[in-house]
């Protein structure tokens, strides 16, 4: 059964066989995410948790540059009072949590970068595909002097451990694609973008084919093993950081292109 493609300018979406396709639309700024996009892609998890001729689900980026590059930074420019911050993380724990709790397998296909908010999105998929020019990380430190939501790092530290999550976030790097694999950041590494496609389809194919019980079961179990924090708890450590002086001048600086300058405060 095949469904007609829905899009706007910066999501598309469709479904082919029982197989959900959605593409990040935006190349020209390396797909970076807007808050409708967010909001699009957390209404399609929904619908498809109605629809049961729904097997699987693909996510993936336009063009071979990036899969998500993040949100879209110039965004955050309405941002004026501690409330814009609450609510922009609370919008993100929605849309993430929906994401991670669509009933369905979701498989990321990522070729280039997947960073800050695109890696997030990532970290909520059950399997994840790179190529060799796939790159992952978190690269706040270096960039916006912001933080990640409470629930990517619990998402984070569950792939890789504290340890390693730290060292992504201190030292602001991307891991190439060999190393994201040993991580666990990928399941697999596959030459191009070409073949990234076509084994996405296929590992889709794949896990549609299964009993789909057990696979709802499985997914629900291993989401409630982990300990995510809520925003609640994290709500002191959201405000410092975007509230602070530091967010404003990482903001600028990324936006004009620049070296920020870190006052820690």
């Amino acid at each position: 059964m095949n469904a007609p493609t829905t899009a706007n300018e910066d999501l598309l979406y469709s479904v082919t066989d029982g197989i959900a396709r959605i593409t990040f639309n935006r190349p020209q700024a390396r797909n970076a995410m807007t808050f409708a996009m967010y909001d699009r892609m957390a209404e399609i998890c929904q619908e498809i948790n109605a629809d049961r001729s729904i097997k699987a689900l693909i996510l993936t980026g336009a063009g071979d540059k990036a899969f998500a590059s993040g949100t879209d930074i110039s965004q955050f420019r309405a941002f004026k009072t501690a409330q814009d911050a609450l609510d922009y993380e609370a919008r993100i724990d929605r849309v993430l949590g929906t994401l991670e709790q669509c009933r369905v397998p979701v498989i990321a296909a990522i070729a280039g970068a997947c960073t800050g908010g695109g890696a997030g999105i990532a970290a909520c998929c059950d399997l994840r595909i790179g190529t060799e020019t796939t790159r992952m990380g978190f690269p706040i430190a270096r960039t916006l002097g912001n933080c990640l939501s409470m629930s990517n790092i619990s998402r984070v530290v569950a792939l890789v451990g504290p340890a390693r999550t730290k060292d992504l976030i201190f030292k602001a790097r991307l891991v190439e694609a060999p190393e994201a694999l040993a991580l666990g950041l990928l399941n697999e590494v596959v030459p191009d973008v070409e073949t990234l496609q076509r084994r996405a389809d296929e590992t889709a194919k794949l896990v549609a084919s299964h009993a789909p019980l057990t696979l709802e079961a499985t997914k629900e179990a291993v989401r409630r093993i982990r300990r995510t924090l809520s925003r609640e708890e994290g709500e002191d450590l959201i405000l410092k950081a975007y509230m602070s002086e530091d967010f404003r001048e990482g903001m600028d600086a990324f936006l004009n292109k620049r070296t920020p300058v870190w006052k820690g405060k």
